[in-house]
């Protein structure tokens, strides 16, 4: 699946192009508890379609009550529409019995901003942007609607002041995986349906001609080759997946040298001591240059089987990826660690909760 802001602007565009009035809903400020973080946009359509999402569905059938015929009869009197005019704000979850009624989590208040029939050939210039995997910036003028455009350097929150609402929308997030074996298959699928956009790399023939997951970019290349043309960013992850030296070890240095948010290679405690060591042997590394090399990678859940094991790894990335520090007893090395010293009072402990007693 492709990043959803995306997604939403694309449809919205559309709708505009086909000169429908739509609205695009922008969550711009919560207080406690939030379904949606701020910055999570949906577009709502006249004819009550809806893409993207600000809350748990609650919300959204509110909206579509408040701004669409959908649950009206049109040729009465009260049909609703979409208005015309500047953009305006919108809260839910004030009280305690509306939180309940929207589906908020306790507490939870949230804000919109919704503005009415944006600009089509705005939408198409961001959208077209967005396709060409540029980082965009789209300030809105809260007197009037007025939205414009700007290339933006890095990924900013969004910003909220008396007269502007400016939001950072970046391309896909991406991930680059190394080797096309079974557990790439389920780590590529999981990545889909989170909003990566994904490409697997592996010259073996056997490997690769056996490859199942539809969506997935393929190539034969040598993978530090791959890694260079990839050209990782802030919004990039190279995960390495053979346990061959002679694939992974020169593709995780090039990784290494570039902004990728996550770089990692599968293996045991043993063979990512191993793998550190050749690095420092053979290809002049240090510690400090190697501190942002990930093994073992994934969060500590028991897993053995590839499916579980993706799961583990697709875990710590997305954690990554949100700025979520893992505590010490969810890390792979650590707990395995904990786990095999004999009257540790900790190895009673897998993630925070008591083992059963054998």
């Amino acid at each position: 699946m492709e990043n959803i802001d995306v997604m939403v602007l694309r449809t919205l565009r559309d709708w505009r192009e086909q000169g429908k009035r739509a609205l695009l809903a922008t969550v711009v400020r919560t207080w406690g508890s939030s379904p949606r973080p701020v910055g999570s946009i949906m577009a709502l359509c006249e004819d009550g379609q809806v893409v993207g999402s600000v809350s748990g569905g609650c919300i959204e059938d509110d909206l579509i009550y408040q701004f669409t015929q959908a649950y009206s009869d049109a040729a009465s009197d009260d049909a609703k529409h979409i208005p015309s005019g500047p953009p305006s704000f919108i809260k839910y979850g004030i009280s305690a019995d509306e939180a309940h009624r929207f589906g908020l989590p306790c507490g939870g208040t949230l804000e919109l901003l919704l503005e009415f029939d944006p600009d089509p050939a705005g939408l198409a210039e961001l959208v077209t942007a967005l396709e060409a995997g540029q980082l965009m910036q789209r300030t809105v003028q809260l007197a009037d609607g007025r939205a414009s455009l700007a290339a933006a350097t890095a990924p900013q929150d969004l910003s909220l002041s008396a007269t502007t609402l400016v939001n950072t929308f970046g391309p896909e997030y991406r991930m680059l995986l190394i080797g096309a074996g079974q557990l790439t298959e389920y780590l590529a699928t999981m990545a889909l349906f989170s909003g990566f956009a994904v490409t697997v790399c592996d010259p073996r023939e056997e490997y690769r001609g056996a490859w199942r997951v539809q969506g997935v970019r393929v190539t034969a290349d040598m993978p530090d080759d791959v890694v260079i043309a990839f050209k990782p960013d802030r919004r990039s992850c190279v995960v390495a997946l053979t346990h061959d030296p002679k694939l992974d070890d020169l593709a995780l240095l090039e990784a290494l040298k570039t902004d990728a948010f996550y770089v990692g290679a599968i293996g045991s405690r043993r063979n990512n001591s191993a793998r550190h060591q050749r690095m420092v042997e053979h290809f002049e590394q240090t510690a400090d240059t190697l501190a942002r090399l990930r093994g073992p990678i994934g969060i500590y859940i028991g897993s053995k089987t590839p499916p579980e094991i993706a799961v583990s790894v697709m875990a710590e990335i997305l954690a990554v990826k949100n700025g979520v520090a893992l505590p010490r007893d969810m890390d792979v090395g650590h707990a395995k660690d904990d786990l095999a010293v004999p009257g540790n009072d900790d190895a009673a402990l897998v993630c925070g909760l008591p083992r059963r007693a054998a």
